[in-house]
């Protein structure tokens, strides 16, 4: 195919996951990351250039030699406690960082992006499923610091020609079905990572935070989606854009919820582990449902989830974990 394509934070779960299927495609990558919570291992095709996204000097060297076709922007720090801890962090990270690379683009002449945002940007939605045109209510600095990064591109996008899709993740999750990458961070706070190292015996149980919620069994319900259905919506949206596609926002998700207590009964029927599990008060600001209606993906860039699957989805995840005696960080 021959086009070329910045990923940043390619080093880290989804990037990573996206990195080897544009690999497959035959595109040419060059991934940035500073490795903060991405592995070296993880880039299983092109180039890695070891930079943090704040070293605006390097960062328009590597846009100037390498000249992309498009930037796929994944790196984020998305720890929603600690943006609540340390905000300076997230809008320095998420946003700052964000602004930076658009404005080297920009100079670049580089008109095509991808971005990673997230259900956050919705907060505790008015409704579910949750479609793009609801409000943007975020409740917390990670979907506040993302939400001001989609303002910053449609404002880019109307004054400078440049072309983007915003991907808005519900609950990503599982691994590389043929076994090659996966989620690797130590201290994971994604549910089904977490019921999985409690069957693998790395943590002592597993907590349910809050079984009092208005639905059908008391905790929160969320939207799964397979990371490899998630890259896939990254690849048409990407074609999306080299077709002349202008510039929009989508949903990724499967449009369909499970309950905290159902994941981790499949939990337990994938691994054949009855890990132990304790109910605990609620967080704050955990929406009770979150949703993605997804069908504008689906009808405008004819997405097509293959991994529509609890069970298959933990399945990859629980093969991964039991693959892996965790890799050395770097």
């Amino acid at each position: 195919m021959g086009r070329k394509i910045i990923i940043t934070g390619g080093a880290g779960y989804i990037g990573s996951h996206c990195v080897k299927r544009l690999g497959e495609l035959g595109y040419e990558i060059l991934t940035i990351d500073n490795l903060s919570s991405g592995n070296r291992w993880a880039v299983l095709y092109g180039k890695l250039e070891v930079v943090d996204l704040a070293d605006n000097s390097r960062i328009e060297q590597i846009v100037k030699d390498f000249r992309p076709d498009a930037v796929i922007h994944f790196a984020a720090s998305i720890v929603v406690p600690e943006s609540v801890q340390n905000p300076v962090k997230y809008y320095k990270n998420n946003t700052e960082n964000t602004l930076n690379l658009l404005k080297i683009l920009v100079e670049n002449n580089v008109d095509k992006f991808i971005f990673s945002s997230t259900a956050a940007v919705y907060g505790i939605p008015e409704s579910v499923p949750v479609g793009e045109n609801s409000p943007l209510m975020p409740i917390n600095p990670y979907g506040r610091s993302k939400m001001m990064s989609e303002m910053i591109l449609r404002d880019f996008s109307s004054a400078y020609g440049l072309r983007y899709i915003s991907l808005r993740y519900f609950n990503v999750a599982g691994a590389d079905p043929e076994g090659k990458i996966g989620q690797a961070y130590k201290e994971s706070t994604h549910l089904i990572t977490r019921a999985l190292k409690c069957a693998k015996g790395d943590f002592p149980h597993l907590e349910i935070y809050g079984t009092d919620y208005p639905t059908r069994d008391g905790t929160c319900i969320r939207d799964y989606i397979h990371v490899t259905d998630l890259v896939d919506a990254h690849i048409v949206a990407l074609e999306w854009l080299f077709q002349g596609g202008e510039s929009e926002v989508f949903n990724c998700g499967y449009g369909h919820g499970y309950s905290v207590k159902e994941v981790i009964e499949v939990a337990k029927k994938v691994t054949g582990i009855d890990f132990k599990v304790i109910e605990t008060e609620r967080r704050p600001g955990d929406p009770p449902e979150l949703v993605a209606d997804c069908s504008k993906i689906k009808s405008k860039l004819n997405w097509t989830p293959q991994y529509d699957d609890l069970e298959f989805i933990i399945k990859t995840a629980w093969d991964w974990e039991r693959k892996i005696s965790f890799p050395s960080s770097q």
